[in-house]
């Protein structure tokens, strides 16, 4: 016998009454307190893992880095050995290393986590028997929720009640078309394909109107069974890819330096523990150890500047995409229009005015029951204040495949079936037109007038629809297949002016390296009007027929170099996205519709706005709050400004960690001494850190917004070894003042060194930090004040008690005049290489292009 659990699992088979039972629920909903109560049992309706990770744990996984806990299990050995105070103090600076990017990371977290409460998904649920809007997280089994055209179905459901209600559920059994659902129980055994009564997460309302019971949410619904692990593993973006290959990299060069460097100092006879712990502080400081802190506070502060611009980021690591998108696809309507379409006029089929037409396509209109969209809006305004004296029977409702809506209608005098829709999917419904006062002639013999007044419309930058009709014998429902034989009315024009100053933000756009194409599925000739008026003087358009007709190497070939893909069906829409992007480019697609969220899945960077339908909302990583080409434009900016600041980093950790790297172990081949003490090493680290934690606040110049910016390996490793080996040079000038010039012995070298080491790595992350010459490009205030903070540190740092605890001894006058010196040789060198440096990668950028 099956358990309660098995029978919940097979709702499908349950009437209302026995549904009610088995969740203790009714049909006025859950009250308040019994909703809190199931939300501790059941937890958030999500099939993510949405568990808060504790503050503890947070921290703790600062030191997740093999490295890092191996320095530590070796300072705690050296500690048994009797050396407790040093053991102390590398355990210290790695426990402030650790708090410094667990303070960023949490900083982060919980910016992000603020933001997105802007954009989160609800839905409409009665509690305490009244309608409420909640967030989708917080639906509990037996809530009971109303569904409407557009809606995500936010948990497995049992339908309560319906009306004309289609929903797609290609997510579970592939069909291509809408599901029509209605209430009764099915058998348990039913496949899900037969269960008409239920409705599965995961799934969307195409059309029609529901009331639904919710029996499961969350990981133990059939989404969530079949599709949780892979729902929860987002595809890797192109800069995780980079930091990952980075990674890569840096892990390959620390291994190689650890092991030559180790081996090298014990054939020299120095202290096999010191020698050890030296290797792996050397390894620490090679490591950028912020990193993964630096990257989260620089997405967060990009992600809060975003806002401010009205684009709310949903997904961190998309900013870095969409500063590196160079191709915007979006539909035409809202973003490049004005969304605010208007009727022109009603027409019979020879292109006069037609009061019946209009009539018609009102009745078709105003009663529909489905998704209500700024075309029937604009019919039903067009005609206002007319009185209804009909009924409604019966719907078959807009698809997009069939691109049409029909209706059966009835009043005291007919019965009949209108439909409005893409005008050639009407006439080839039709094998009659009406000419006159009821006068009916076969669409054959006019074929020609119809294509032509068909095709005077679309030149004119019309929308143009198709009315037909037909009578039906009151006995009769009708169903798809009764959608022939009909009678053609006329047409109903429709426009939808573009935006004020689209012309100068496409532009501007393309001024940036993004280049916009128009996906719509309006006719070729009404896209090239539009395109026409906003300055795309000879647009290359690709019709969707065209498309269908093409392999995929065909229209890789092609869709880079079109302007407008017209006359496009949904699922085509996908198929654009993915060729462009395995031609190399980074794209980004603009969607709000109920057929969009393939596409946005699809894109590098899936971009909707706050007002779109639930499952075009849930599937985007991008948000806008104002549906307008200038607000992206401005996040395009801020994804730059993000971008730049996090290379900044990666390139002065990485160029002078190297440095000082290259420069130790090259030190300690020589010396009879190590070059630093392992504590001295994790505190250059640290201290070298510290500045550029304020590197999210810097400014950036024009020169790195105009362009995408992407990872390029070879650009970093190249800037890696140039400003590395330069910062060696300088370094060993300072070996050279202090062993032949100061005559330094052990503690007089570490300090000297330590000194010059820091104060030149800080510094020269004034310069380095942009292709500019220094006083043209000044530091943010935060960056410039953090520097001078560190700068005084380590100044006064010889003359403080704690001196001691590290080693160091107070240095001469003279040598600070030596180093003074040497830094400004170095940061002037540094100058002329980064000039240099530039300039030839120009060059072979230009040569590879």
């Amino acid at each position: 016998m099956e358990n309660k659990a098995d029978t919940k699992m097979k709702f499908w088979q349950f009437d209302t009454k026995m549904a009610y039972q088995q969740l203790s629920a009714n049909p006025k909903g859950l009250s308040a307190r019994e909703a809190a109560i199931r939300m501790q049992q059941y937890g958030p309706n999500t099939i993510r893992n949405n568990s808060k990770t504790s503050l503890f744990l947070l921290f703790l996984t600062q030191f997740k880095s093999p490295v890092t806990l191996l320095l530590i299990a070796a300072a705690l050995l050296s500690a048994g050995l009797g050396d407790v105070t040093d053991t102390l103090i590398i355990l210290a600076i790695v426990l402030i290393s650790g708090f410094l990017g667990f303070w960023q990371e949490k900083g982060a977290a919980d910016a992000v986590k603020e933001l997105l409460k802007l954009v989160q998904l609800s839905c409409d649920v009665l509690r305490d028997g009244q309608l409420k809007t909640i967030p989708v997280e917080e639906v509990v089994p037996g809530d009971v929720v109303t569904l409407n055209a557009g809606d995500f179905i936010p948990g497995d459901s049992l339908l309560i009640e319906s009306q004309d209600l289609f929903v797609d559920e290609a997510a579970f059994t592939g069909e291509t078309f809408p599901v029509e659902k209605r209430c009764g129980a099915v058998a348990a055994t039913a496949p899900m394909a037969k269960r008409s009564n239920a409705l599965f997460m995961g799934s969307h309302v195409i059309s029609g109107k529901a009331k639904a019971l919710v029996i499961q949410t969350g990981v133990t619904t059939e989404f969530g069974k079949i599709s949780a692990e892979l729902m929860s593993r987002t595809p890797e973006t192109d800069f995780e890819k980079g930091i990952r290959k980075f990674g890569y990299m840096l892990m390959e060069l620390t291994l190689l330096l650890v092991i030559i460097i180790f081996a090298a100092n014990v054939l020299l006879h120095k202290p096999v523990l010191d020698s050890f712990l030296f290797s792996l502080a050397l390894a620490v400081g090679l490591t950028p150890q912020l990193l993964p802190a630096i990257i989260s506070v620089n997405l967060a502060a990009g992600a809060r500047r975003m806002a401010r611009q009205q684009v709310i980021v949903k997904r961190l690591s998309s900013i870095e995409n969409f500063g590196s998108m160079n191709i915007l696809c979006t539909d035409k309507t809202g973003t490049i229009t004005e969304g605010k379409v208007t009727l022109g006029d009603s027409l019979d089929y020879n292109g006069r005015h037609s009061d019946k037409v209009l009539q018609y396509a009102w009745l078709n209109a105003v009663m529909q029951q489905g998704f209500h969209n700024p075309i029937d809006e604009a019919i039903c305004t067009a005609n206002a204040g007319t009185v209804n004296n009909y009924s409604l029977l019966t719907e078959i409702p807009y698809d997009f495949i069939r691109k049409r809506l029909t209706l059966q209608v009835e009043n005291d005098t007919c019965n009949m079936a209108v439909t409005k829709g893409a005008v050639q999917g009407i006439l080839a419904l039709c094998d009659q037109v009406e000419t006159g006062e009821g006068e009916l002639a076969d669409i054959r013999e006019m074929e020609t007038i119809l294509n032509e007044q068909y095709g005077r419309l679309s030149e004119g930058g019309f929308r143009t629809l198709g009315v037909a009709y037909k009578p039906v014998d009151g006995t009769h429902i009708i169903t798809k297949d009764d959608e022939r034989g009909m009678i053609f009315l006329g047409f109903i024009t429709l426009f939808d002016p573009p935006k004020e100053g689209i012309y100068e933000t496409i532009r501007k756009l393309d001024t940036l390296g993004v280049r916009l194409k128009m996906i719509t599925g309006d006719n070729e000739l009404v896209a090239k009007s539009l395109a026409r008026r906003i300055g795309i003087g000879q647009p290359k358009v690709l019709t969707g027929a065209s498309i269908q007709r093409m392999s995929n190497l065909a229209l890789g070939h092609h869709a880079p170099l079109t302007d407008i893909f017209a006359e496009v069906e949904p699922n085509q829409k996908e198929r654009i996205i993915m060729v462009l992007k395995k031609a190399g480019h980074v794209v980004g697609f603009m969607g709000d519709g109920i057929n969009d969220a393939p596409a946005l899945h699809a894109a590098d960077v899936g971009i909707s706005v706050n007002t779109a339908v639930d499952v075009a909302k849930e599937a985007a990583d991008i948000v806008l709050l104002s549906r307008d080409l200038n607000v992206l434009l401005e996040g395009v900016l801020e994804g730059r400004k993000t971008f730049a600041n996090t290379m900044k980093y990666i390139f002065m950790a990485t160029s002078a960690n190297f440095g000082n790297m290259f420069s130790m172990a090259g030190a300690s081949l020589f010396l009879p001494f190590l070059p630093l003490l392992p504590k001295q090493v994790l505190l250059t680290n640290l201290l070298t850190d510290f500045p550029e934690m304020a590197i999210a606040t810097d400014r950036v110049d024009d020169i790195n917004i105009q362009t995408p910016q992407r990872w390029n390996m070879q650009f970093i490793r190249r800037f890696m070894i140039t400003f590395g080996l330069l910062s060696s040079v300088y370094d060993y000038l300072t070996f050279g003042v202090l062993l032949l010039i100061i005559h330094a012995n052990e503690k007089t070298f570490q300090t000297g060194w330590f000194t010059e080491s820091v104060i030149s790595a800080i510094l020269i992350v004034l310069i380095v930090r942009t292709r500019l010459p220094f006083f043209k490009s000044l530091p943010g205030k935060y960056l410039a004040t953090a520097t001078i903070i560190i700068l005084l540190v380590i100044l006064t740092l010889p003359l403080t008690p704690i001196a001691a605890w590290f080693g160091f001894v107070q240095l001469s006058f003279s040598f600070y005049g030596w180093m003074l010196l040497i830094i400004f040789c170095y940061m002037f060198s540094a100058e002329l290489a980064k000039y240099w440096f530039y300039r030839g990668t120009f060059r072979l950028l230009k040569k590879t292009f």
